[in-house]
């Protein structure tokens, strides 16, 4: 007896006499050349599927782009334009976000790039192949008041699959990326999005202590190392700010909600707002 979907089902196999009649030449047939399409879909995955060591080097040269060019960002820092939504983008965004989408154009031929300063909500998120989603700079208010507390946050997924993602905060000089060992430390810090509403300020009010940094990598490098003991969002924003931080939280067995959800690891959609809520389990964690 076997369950199918909730219903009952018999399978019955066919006695000798009705296997007599069946041509075994098909059957070969038919197994062999499933046997073949098997292989040729596993060879596929392999040869689309680059090797994280390789992929770690990568992101590694990736980030000493960024630092090699520290100067010419710091050059930009200040010159600012304006938004239609009233937020800030300074050169500085610009000059990292095309370094980076040619430096990934040159490692992966034929790459899809969603950059926050030149997405247009009309693109399509590409089904197939490589396709990269970056933040050039992560609280930019920061980043043109001064502060040094801001991120570069960066995500490469293969056909919808999760191959490596970065939080990298170049002025602070920390960095995590897919496949890294943490040791984290424990908090009762309770981090909040900037954007205000009230629910963050019922969160403030219930929390013990609460950090509002103005910055999603530094908040979601925070409670992935334990630094932070809770971050939430209940406003929203986009992938570019959220997915890279959502993955590692995972890959460090954080408790993740997107959208009042258990978030298990799958693409999110450049063009939507996420709400998110992520606890740091320090129960699985040793100290």
């Amino acid at each position: 007896m076997l369950i199918l979907g909730g219903y009952n089902a018999r399978l019955f196999w066919p006695n000798a006499n009705v296997l007599e009649g069946l041509s075994y030449a098909l059957l070969a047939k038919i197994s062999i050349r499933g046997i073949k399409l098997q292989l040729k879909r596993m060879t596929s995955v392999i040869k689309n599927q680059p090797t994280l060591p390789f992929l770690r080097s990568v992101v590694d040269e990736m980030c000493s782009l960024i630092l090699s060019q520290m100067d010419q960002i710091q050059s930009h820092r200040y010159e600012i334009t304006w938004k239609p939504d009233g937020s800030p983008v300074t050169n500085s965004d610009v000059l990292i976000e095309n370094l980076i989408h040619g430096f990934l154009r040159e490692k992966f031929p034929g790459i899809a790039f969603a950059g926050e300063e030149s997405y247009s909500q009309t693109d399509a998120a590409h089904e197939e192949g490589y396709y990269a989603i970056l933040d050039p700079i992560d609280g930019t208010e920061n980043f043109c008041s001064g502060l040094k507390i801001w991120g570069v946050s960066f995500t490469l997924w293969h056909s919808r699959k999760h191959l490596i993602s970065l939080l990298f905060l170049p002025e602070l000089g920390d960095r995590l990326m897919t496949g890294d060992v943490i040791r984290p430390v424990h908090s009762r810090i309770n981090g909040f999005s900037s954007s205000m509403c009230q629910e963050i300020l019922d969160g403030m009010g219930d929390a013990e202590e609460s950090r509002l940094m103005g910055c999603a990598v530094f908040n979601m490098y925070s409670v992935i190392t334990g630094s932070f003991a809770r971050f939430s969002n209940p406003r929203g924003a986009y992938a570019w700010d959220l997915l890279p931080g959502l993955i590692l939280a995972l890959e460090h067995c954080c408790e993740v909600h997107v959208d009042g959800k258990p978030y298990q690891g799958h693409f999110l959609e450049p063009s939507g707002r996420y709400r998110v809520d992520i606890r740091h389990r320090y129960d699985l964690h040793s100290r």
